[in-house]
């Protein structure tokens, strides 16, 4: 296993075993970079902290909730709408964002007082809205502010309302992860088991680590109830906070994200019972497996069956439209948590994309396993890279474009790198049949865009050609392909509408419906 030096970090000797390049033959003892630890000093990590990880990727998704940081507005305002967590009661958790705004005297003589205040001037507000979720930061952490104390006095004065406590401040664990840990155990401590919820089938599911981005959620719930299947409640994505509160009368927990809601699995599995099964909602293949392994655990496979075969009767021809005009371009793999290794193999084998490079700030050991065994030779893992660890890489490796975030983003753009946002996506949702065609379409267009393709040239210094004329996508993409698949009747581009999501809402049941009435 080389590892591999980034000279922008020879002078940080720590970082050498955080990058390696993934050699012929080599099994996971020998091609693992060190990861999930603390910062090297020095490096200016990209990561984000704690308190993110519970707010930002696990706590705001909750569409009924109030969400307060008890701290500087700032903290607030840093984990709000970055990721389009939609919801279906006109994206509430979205729109707004709270904060007791704590100032520097405060931080002298305490600000349970000014969180009392926030608490009933939130509720008072917004009327409607009966819960609320309370985030501990740095700042206050650090004083000692007894938030369960406050929250508590303000439930006996207020007995319609419920509150819940996370104590995750930003310092709580290496990265955002640590985070993700403490909301799930507090969790489950505290509000599972506190509501009884109605049983409307003889099947009923958890749906966890799903964050509805873009409405992933939604539809992958579709499939769920198409096959006659209660999801009693989804952690967190759209989620109702009362619906999360009875998570312990589900039959089984599917999980999604294992980065992310492992830990609340594992304990209802320890506590209640419930069984663990993962899933994955990315890719045609993925998912149809998923699928199965739902039915055959409640013995409906017929029902998932048939979702698998008109699914794919209906994209599969988009998809491969796609397939044969990406066949060998490269991807640096840089997205957040399991899309890691959701996506590492997947993206090679129904799209034909390599993947060159995959890194993660924030994932554990476990990520980087899965995510090396599944991409191909020679490729560059790194953990917690930095801004210019990433541009070092983008310019060895040269790929035509990258997944990841919006901060590497937008530093890919400088040096004329197409980048697809993998954290909230440019044009959701990605799970799912249509889903995984909508991705492979915005990889098309990211990649093929003539204005990019315009874009690599330096007006200053360049010569401008003269001799081009009108240039369309598929004069770029198709210039090598040969002319049966140019003319291809039966493979063609994404024909889905621009949202794919609200008419699911309004979607009836058969199986539910008849299981409703005893039939």
């Amino acid at each position: 296993m080389p590892y591999h030096t980034f000279k922008c970090s020879e002078c940080i000797p720590e970082r050498t075993k955080h990058a390696v390049v993934k050699g012929p033959g080599e099994d996971l003892t020998s091609a693992l970079p060190e990861g999930y630890l603390n910062t090297i000093p020095g490096t200016i990590s990209e990561r984000g902290c704690a308190y993110c990880g519970a707010k930002h990727v696990i706590g705001t998704p909750m569409k009924d909730v109030i969400h307060l940081s008890h701290g500087p507005v700032g903290c607030t305002y840093d984990t709000w709408q970055t990721k389009r967590y939609i919801s279906d009661n006109d994206n509430f958790q979205i729109k707004n964002t709270f904060a007791s705004d704590v100032k520097e005297k405060h931080i002298v003589f305490g600000a349970e007082g000014l969180l009392k205040k926030n608490i009933v001037e939130a509720f008072k507000a917004f009327p409607e809205i009966k819960r609320m979720t309370i985030y501990s930061t740095c700042a206050t952490a650090l004083i000692g502010d007894d938030i369960g104390a406050v929250a508590q006095e303000v439930m006996d004065e207020m007995p319609d309302v419920d509150i819940f406590v996370c104590n995750s401040p930003g310092f709580a664990g290496p990265s955002q992860s640590g985070g993700h840990h403490k909301i799930n155990i507090a969790w489950i401590n505290s509000k599972v088991g506190t509501v009884e919820p109605k049983i409307t089938s003889d099947y009923v599911i958890n749906y966890v680590g799903e964050y509805n981005i873009q409405g992933d959620q939604e539809v992958m719930v579709d499939y769920f109830k198409s096959m006659g299947i209660q999801v009693l409640s989804t952690f967190t994505g759209n989620g109702s906070y009362d619906d999360l509160r009875a998570m312990h009368r589900a039959h089984l927990n599917v999980l999604e994200c294992a980065r992310s809601a492992e830990y609340i699995c594992n304990e209802l599995r320890v506590k209640y019972g419930i069984p663990r099964l993962d899933i994955d909602g990315f890719g045609f293949e993925p998912l149809s497996a998923s699928l199965r392994k739902v039915g055959l655990f409640f013995g409906i496979e017929d029902r998932a069956q048939a979702i698998i075969d008109e699914q794919t009767a209906r994209w599969k021809p988009e998809l491969d439209w796609y397939r044969e005009r990406l066949q060998g371009k490269k991807v640096c793999l840089w997205p957040g948590g399991s899309k890691l290794w959701h996506w590492a193999n997947v993206i090679h084998e129904e799209m034909g994309v390599e993947v060159v490079s995959l890194y993660t700030k924030f994932g554990h050991q476990g990520d980087m396993e899965k995510g090396i065994a599944r991409c191909e030779q020679g490729a560059l893992a790194i953990d917690d890279p930095n801004e210019l660890e990433g541009l070092e890489a983008m310019e060895k490796l040269k790929p035509d474009i990258i997944f990841t975030g919006k901060r590497p983003g937008e530093v890919a753009k400088k040096i004329r790198v197409p980048y697809l946002n993998a954290h909230a996506y440019h044009n959701g949702p990605y799970k799912g049949y249509e889903g995984w065609v909508r991705f492979a379409r915005d990889i098309y267009n990211a990649i093929y865009s003539p204005i990019h393709q315009l874009s690599a040239l330096d007006i200053s210094k360049d010569e401008i050609p003269t001799d081009k004329g009108f240039a369309t996508q598929r004069m770029v993409s198709d210039v090598n392909l040969s002319e049966e698949v140019r003319n291809s009747t039966t493979l063609r581009q994404y024909t889905g509408g621009y949202d794919s999501v609200s008419k699911l809402r309004t979607k009836t049941y058969p199986y539910l419906q008849n299981q409703l009435a005893g039939v």
